[in-house]
């Protein structure tokens, strides 16, 4: 949201999270929108939203194809829906266990289940994907038992040079470029 925020300063926002806990951290970072507890399996609007956005969400969930039906319902007619999920079973670890995942996605499901919510797909490409030979084999290394966190402890430099290559991978997917391959599935649908 935070991000959301800064590159459009003149939208309406409007942010759910599950957690009581987690409200008021997740208003602390992004104060101009309103923020709701909620379920994404009930949620309370009928054609209200232009675009809704579920960033790492759906993986979370047990029913997801009820949350897109939710979705669906919640949007205007010719709204818009864009979602981020963990992709590649293959990179399925303890990692996903412990960050509470019920899944990774493949591109095929995904869209197949977009789609039997009444969406068209507008747009799906991969990300993380210049990346995604890092990601194999840090998930290959920490199959062995290791810190399930240990991929999130980098040191700054390290970080920064991830930072570019995630930059350059953004130009190129809004060059146009879909990655057949990465460690996210990034999808854009739209309400029929």
């Amino acid at each position: 949201m935070q991000e959301v925020s800064k590159e459009c300063p003149n939208l309406a926002l409007n942010a759910s999270e599950i957690s009581v806990d987690g409200l008021p951290i997740a208003a602390g970072r992004t104060p101009r929108a309103a923020f709701y507890q909620m379920d994404a399996k009930q949620l309370p609007f009928q054609g209200e939203f232009d675009v809704i956005g579920a960033f790492d969400v759906l993986e979370h969930i047990d029913d997801d194809c009820l949350v897109l039906r939710q979705i669906h319902g919640a949007l205007r007619n010719g709204g818009g829906m864009i979602l981020t999920v963990p992709q590649h079973a293959f990179l399925w670890t303890r990692r996903d266990e412990a960050a509470g995942h019920f899944r990774r996605y493949g591109r095929t499901e995904l869209v197949t289940k977009v789609r039997e919510a009444g969406f068209e797909v507008v747009a799906v490409t991969s990300f993380v994907a210049l990346l995604l030979p890092l990601l194999i084999a840090s998930r290959l290394l920490g199959k062995s038992g290791a810190d399930e966190v240990r991929e999130f402890k980098i040191g700054r430099s390290a970080n920064a040079l991830l930072g570019v290559i995630m930059w350059i991978e953004r130009l190129m997917i809004r060059a146009g470029l879909s990655f057949p391959a990465g460690g996210s599935l990034l999808l854009a649908a739209r309400k029929g």
